[in-house]
């Protein structure tokens, strides 16, 4: 029922910044909480970043002071600002939400495609 699509991702050297944007379509009643994950090579994924309708977040301790989540104006769309990037950053980050649909309003988890994003010199 609902649909999400991540961009902005890309290449970029070690200390440069990325925005990775969200956005989330389809059948909605709510969205409760939009966040970022990670999955690196050989790795599980990982929780980067969360932030809820209002407008607490949390951060994984290895990105904290680094990375800033937010939610757009239409409510829908959640972004995620990547400072100081570091080769170890490298991963497919992936956009998560949990939303009701209008009929059943029960409360479920979402995932986009993921998009590619590599540091490095």
């Amino acid at each position: 029922q609902v649909h999400l699509v991540e961009s902005g991702g890309g290449l970029v050297q070690p200390g440069g910044s990325l925005r990775l944007s969200c956005a989330a379509s389809g059948s909605i009643f709510r969205i409760y909480v939009m966040g970022w994950y990670r999955q690196a090579p050989g790795k599980q994924r990982e929780l980067v970043a969360t932030i809820t309708s209002g407008g607490g977040s949390v951060y994984a301790d290895s990105v904290e002071g680094r990375f800033t989540i937010s939610r757009g104006n239409a409510e829908n769309t959640a972004y995620l600002q990547m400072n100081s990037l570091e080769p170890e950053d490298t991963a497919v980050y992936y956009c998560n939400a949990v939303a009701s649909g209008p009929l059943d309003r029960t409360p479920r988890t979402y995932w986009g495609q993921g998009t590619q994003v590599t540091v490095s010199a």
